[in-house]
């Protein structure tokens, strides 16, 4: 089981993500708490695997907690995803240099935060199939580094999509109780028709969405989307 300390300010969002936690298999919370100190004390009582660590807490933020436990000499320093509100990318490259493996904006639900432990399940898992003596070539590497990205998509995309568009597009659609159309999606996001088309046609081609026709009485199928 990996333990799992959930930390966030809010202690009604708090036992949400626990709940969340819970229900993923593999995964057991060993404690949850609301500020800087209590989550440094349960760090150190409890030697928990996973962290997951809201920034914005009454005695400080969250990061200063990654900041303290690397300091400190001969700590093994539990890995870390990030969940807040916070979307600036100060933020997303001080959770970066920190050595953070993860990065969810709120609000979300359970699926985007399953997609991600799984994620990191999956990296645990070779790593630990691998052994920290074993050598490894540039795919291995590269394996490594992708597992936690749970989109399983490129890291470098095709000319003319960006990162944050297609983020956007996509968790839009997981977030769709059945399937959308690209007016649904742009109206959702707030991009245009075109660009949402041209992001859910990528992620069909991916494999992380499913395209499916609704057929009427007259006319061309309409195109209706769905996560995969």
């Amino acid at each position: 089981m990996i333990g799992t300390l959930v930390v966030d300010d809010d202690f009604r969002v708090c036992g949400i993500h626990a709940a969340y936690v819970s229900r993923v298999d593999g995964f057991e919370v060993l404690r949850q708490a609301s500020s800087t100190a209590q989550a440094l004390a349960a760090v150190h009582e409890l030697h928990p695997d996973l962290i997951l660590l809201d920034l914005y807490l009454p005695d400080g933020n969250g990061l200063d907690v990654l900041r303290r436990l690397t300091e400190e000499a001969g700590w093994a320093r539990p890995d870390a995803i990030v969940i807040t509100a916070a979307r600036d990318v100060a933020s997303v490259r001080a959770a970066m240099k920190l050595g953070a493996v993860g990065y969810l904006v709120k609000p979300f639900g359970f699926r985007e935060l399953a997609e991600r432990l799984n994620a990191y399940k999956s990296l645990r898992r070779r790593i630990a199939a691998a052994g920290p003596e074993a050598d490894t070539d540039q795919a291995g590497v590269d394996a490594l580094f992708s597992a936690v990205h749970p989109t399983g998509l490129p890291l470098v995309l095709p000319k003319g999509l960006s990162s944050p568009t297609l983020a956007l597009v996509r968790a839009a659609l997981g977030k769709t109780d059945h399937d959308a159309s690209a007016a649904d999606i742009a109206e959702a996001t707030g991009v245009s028709r075109a660009t949402a088309q041209r992001y859910l046609t990528y992620l069909v081609q991916q494999g992380a969405a499913r395209l499916e026709l609704r057929y009427g009485s007259t006319g061309r199928p309409e195109h209706r989307y769905r996560t995969a």
